[in-house]
């Protein structure tokens, strides 16, 4: 790794040491300059999670990738940059089913700085959090348009990364749950089997559909099999209300937008697909 190359990469200038502005600032950088996106998947290639691949996809060829991937090679850049970083898994709330995924369905990091954790993650798409949140509290942590919370369950130490829109905020309010999680350490190479599961798998939404999707100054750009969907977040602007508007794409639009929006030039051709998702026979 290049870790100058890598921040230039994310478009992050300035101090880089292991300071919590730094791991807020390289947080929100990366959601913005890396997509979260499975192409690899539907133009005739596998993700393997080893380093260096990693590495030279999303850094050198300015791709983006899965939770596997852009949280592991993550990890990679805070240790260089002297964070202390342990790998987690999650198990993602399945919308299908109502029930959660299986162990090590989701990448998540947890850093400890100054005594203090933090959870990180950089590969969640549009249900994922801007800044790292703290582990050390569940009081609600308002980001943008919407409100967050750490919610754990004491008797299990299972951990609930939970989330509310604009119109929910409050404790009492509705609650998104988003995955589970524990402090267990965990290693890249522990999330292989699902890494080949989500690339093969009829219920798994990376197999089912192609997609792509990035943080955008004020909003969020989305592509998924034919469609290319903004969405702008609530601001005075927009009445404090949350704004999408989609358009069809034909096959021969899909690969110059991925390039003029997203910055992402592919190998071999794609293949556009938008398929339903299966449910899983197993409930966790």
């Amino acid at each position: 790794m290049d870790v100058q190359t890598y921040l230039t990469r994310i478009g992050f200038e300035g101090p880089a040491g292991p300071s919590l502005d730094t791991l807020r600032s390289i947080h929100i950088c990366h959601l913005r300059s890396v997509p979260f996106e499975n192409l690899t998947v539907h133009s005739g290639g596998q993700v393997h999670l080893d380093l260096p691949l990693l590495y030279d996809k999303i850094v050198n060829h300015r791709r983006g990738g899965f939770c596997f991937e852009n949280n592991g090679l993550f990890s990679w850049l805070l240790s260089k940059l002297g964070f202390q970083v342990t790998l987690l898994s999650g198990q993602v709330k399945n919308a299908i089913t109502g029930c959660y995924g299986p162990p090590f369905d989701h990448l998540v990091l947890m850093v400890t700085l100054e005594g203090h954790r933090w959870l990180c993650d950089v590969g969640f798409g549009s249900l994922g959090f801007f800044k790292p949140l703290s582990l050390e509290t569940d009081d609600l942590q308002e980001q943008g348009h919407r409100v967050y919370r750490i919610r754990r369950d004491n008797s299990t130490g299972v951990c609930f990364m939970e989330s509310q829109q604009d119109e929910n905020k409050g404790a009492d309010g509705l609650w998104t749950q988003s995955y589970k999680f524990t402090f267990d350490p965990r290693c890249l190479e522990d999330f292989t089997r699902m890494c080949h599961y989500h690339q093969t798998s009829v219920s798994s939404i990376f197999f089912c559909k192609s997609f792509c999707t990035i943080l955008t100054p004020g909003g969020r750009l989305t592509y998924i099999g034919h469609k290319l969907t903004t969405t702008t977040f609530p601001s005075e602007e927009t009445g404090g209300v949350l704004e999408t508007e989609t358009r069809e794409l034909k096959d021969e639009e899909i690969s110059h937008v991925l390039a003029e929006k997203f910055g992402i030039i592919l190998k071999s051709p794609l293949i556009p697909k938008d398929e339903a998702i299966t449910p899983p026979p197993v409930m966790y």
